[in-house]
């Protein structure tokens, strides 16, 4: 199970510190422009930037802390703060009839709570 937990931690945060990035280093006309990149639209630019700092934080928050030992209960709230992200980002797609956006929002969504769940309970690192 604490291998299985550490593989979807780790593909986690690949993808969403990619996300992350893309959000943060792409220019906002740019992302509105990109398939599925309508949702853009609808915040800030300013958001945009902050939804992808935050992402970069959750997905090295899922690692860093366990991996260091270091406060490591940090790993399963980095989870459940990225499963809430996760949670607006299925609303909005949904509400933008995206469909398949939306059910890949739920994947990851399930996936984070999977290791909160997980690093909350039997395979807590304390």
């Amino acid at each position: 199970m604490n291998l299985a937990l550490w593989i979807v931690a780790g593909l986690l945060a690949a993808v969403f510190v990619f996300a992350g990035a893309n959000k943060l280093f792409i220019p906002y006309e740019k992302l509105a422009k990109a398939p599925g990149g309508g949702w853009v639209n609808n915040f800030s630019p300013g958001f945009v930037k902050a939804l992808g700092t935050v992402e970069i934080l959750g997905a090295i928050g899922l690692i860093v802390p366990a991996a260091l030992d270091i406060v490591p209960v940090l790993a399963p709230l980095a989870a459940v703060g990225l499963a809430t992200i996760m949670v607006g980002a299925a609303i909005v797609t949904s509400r933008r009839h995206e469909r398949a956006h939306a059910v890949l929002n739920l994947a990851y969504l399930a996936l984070a709570v999977f290791v909160a769940i997980g690093r909350f309970g039997p395979e807590s690192f304390s």
